[in-house]
């Protein structure tokens, strides 16, 4: 068939080597059987529902059939008032039933689809930091949301009904053989055309369908990521840029959905026309069979009936199949998460003691491009290190590596002796704790908010953590204390109070080693100072590494590093670094102007 051709590939577009995966058909196939091991009795009960439906429905034409047969024999006493009664509790059973099939199908739906969602979510907390901070925000997101809600369209109504459709056709393809058998063969005249229709657009959906979704998820993260970076692009004058790049990826976008759109266009006409191709053979070799006196006239009104109910089942399966081609794709990019192990790390590797330290360190992002080159650092138990520098040198990816989000592409980074790439995740987070510009307030009261850093804390304890970060204060004036609902629909946290409940996270899971990368930098500067202090009182003897622009921050810390084109330029105490007259003088000296 000649028509559309697909969407071009766009050799700029983002391949899905730089977002997270999408599963491959033994991944996808194998969660699917999980799935269906898991409710396996709640589906076998549906297909019985639907099994006693269909059975009912066929009780119509059976009788109509019979009726027909009666009069064109010459009866002259015809039982209508029998055969209104039973074609009444036919319909009353069809309908009893009809209606189980539609509970029992949208309850599984709802199950099946509330495990895919936890699946989802326990899996995506288990990848790598770094995974997820490569893939992006947009790429993540959409699946989140809009595959999440093309699976639970699909869970709802695809599944079941596609269960339904197949055991209605069976079971009526096998009435019709015992009613009127020579004419069961007859059915299948259109089968050819519509196999061939099938095949062509079965050949071509899937892969049309990924790269629609690939394609959203393209323009998602192109808005999501202009929209985070607002000021940066202002600032930069990159509107017209990112304009160009959102215009982009929509016009892929919406050229792929146009291909899809045209698949369609071809199949379903070519099945409603094998719909009438059915019933036009049934009728005029019926009627010959007829002629012939090898059937009855009740068998061909039956066999014409049954027929024409065949439309509807096989619509639902073309149709909702034709849904599971975009539910699936969606399925895989969820369940690609799967194809990404989380990192186990080496259970003996544990730490014996409390220095970092960092030996001819070498990173970057991508391959053959290191952001960070030749880094050399070593940092005592309780010291508080400040990386400076200007921006892009380099310092949060620093300090990532000392979290241990990312590991060193070569050289070695420690812990206590024990290689942090190497060490479990879990173990890692036990240890060293990370607080970045990025503060989530989950939909929750304020104390589940607190609590998730350590479950077992008492109010006390919360309100002595809230208070080392300043923000006691506001949160005793909140009219329900910790009862207080936060979150998205209920008290909007101010960004400077979300900083402060994240960095109260911080205090209540006492980490002995801490990484801030402009933990306070939504604060104003006097309150960030008053914090900084306060927070120094309470992490007395912790190690802290703090990635700061102000440079009151460097001047309070224990030891002092620039970071330069990603290197190290200098190292040493505030007074010795002034007094060398090199960089960091430089910036201090235009810090107090």
């Amino acid at each position: 068939m000649i028509g559309l051709a697909p969407p071009a590939y766009d050799p700029a577009a983002p391949t899905e080597a730089t977002k997270l995966p999408v599963a491959g058909t033994a991944t996808v196939r194998a969660y699917i059987a999980d799935l269906a091991g898991r409710h396996r009795k709640a589906f076998l009960l549906l297909v019985t529902v639907n099994a006693v439906a269909v059975i009912a429905s066929m009780a119509g034409p059976y009788l109509l059939g019979s009726l027909v047969e009666e009069v064109s024999a010459g009866a002259e006493d015809v039982p209508l008032v029998r055969t209104m009664l039973l074609f009444t509790a036919a319909l009353v059973v069809q309908a009893f039933f009809i209606h189980r099939v539609r509970l029992r199908g949208a309850m599984l739906g709802e199950e099946v689809l509330a495990d895919l969602r936890e699946d989802f979510l326990v899996r995506s907390v288990e990848l790598p930091p770094g995974v997820l901070e490569r893939a992006g925000t947009g790429d993540l997101l959409s699946r989140i949301t809009t595959d999440v809600d093309r699976l639970a369209d699909a869970l709802r109504e695809a599944v079941p009904q596609l269960a339904i459709g197949v055991v209605w056709i069976l079971l009526l393809l096998g009435g019709l053989t015992v009613t009127a058998p020579t004419l069961a063969p007859v059915v299948l005249i259109a089968l050819p055309a519509l196999l061939l229709v099938c095949r062509w657009y079965f050949r071509r959906a899937p892969a049309a369908y990924r790269s629609e979704a690939a394609g959203y998820a393209a323009v998602a993260s192109a808005l999501t990521e202009t929209v985070d970076a607002g000021r940066t692009v202002e600032s930069l004058r990159l509107g017209p840029e990112r304009i160009a790049l959102s215009d982009r990826r929509i016009s892929e976008w919406t050229g792929w959905e146009r291909y899809t759109l045209w698949l369609r266009s071809v199949l379903f006409p070519v099945v409603s026309l094998t719909h009438v191709l059915v019933l036009a053979s049934v009728l005029l070799i019926g009627g010959f069979y007829v002629l012939q006196g090898w059937i009855g006239v009740g068998q061909l009104t039956t066999a014409a009936l049954i027929s024409q109910m065949l439309v509807d089942p096989v619509g639902i399966v073309l149709r909702w199949y034709d849904e599971l081609q975009v539910a699936q794709v969606s399925l895989a990019r969820l369940v690609g998460v799967r194809e990404v192990e989380p990192e186990a790390g080496d259970a003996d590797e544990r730490p014996e003691g409390r220095a970092v330290r960092a030996d001819d360190v070498h990173f970057g992002y991508r391959p053959g491009v290191d952001v960070l080159r030749q880094v050399t650092l070593a940092v005592e138990p309780g010291t508080r290190l400040a990386l400076v520098g200007p921006s892009g040198a380099g310092k949060s990816t620093l300090g990532r590596l000392l979290a241990g989000i990312y590991g060193p592409r070569t050289g070695r980074l420690t812990l206590g002796g024990a290689e942090l790439a190497r060490m479990p995740a879990e173990e890692v987070r036990s240890h060293v704790a990370l607080v970045n510009q990025e503060h989530h307030v989950f939909v929750g009261s304020l104390r589940d908010n607190l609590r998730l850093a350590r479950t077992d804390a008492g109010d006390e304890e919360l309100w002595e953590a809230l208070a080392a970060v300043d923000a006691d204060g506001w949160g005793r004036a909140l009219e329900d204390g910790l009862d207080t609902e936060v979150g998205s629909g209920a008290l909007a946290l101010t960004p400077a109070q979300a900083q402060q409940v994240a960095l109260a996270r911080l205090v209540l899971a006492d980490p002995h080693t801490l990484v801030l990368d402009e933990a306070t930098s939504l604060l104003d500067p006097r309150a960030a100072r008053h914090l900084e202090r306060s927070l120094a009182r309470v992490l007395e003897g912790r190690t802290v590494v703090a990635i700061a622009h102000r440079l009151h921050t460097a001047h309070d810390a224990d030891l002092i590093a620039v970071v330069e084109d990603g290197r190290i330029t200098e190292l040493g105490p505030h007074d010795q670094l002034v007094a060398a007259g090199g960089a960091y003088a430089a910036l201090w000296r235009s810090w107090h102007g």
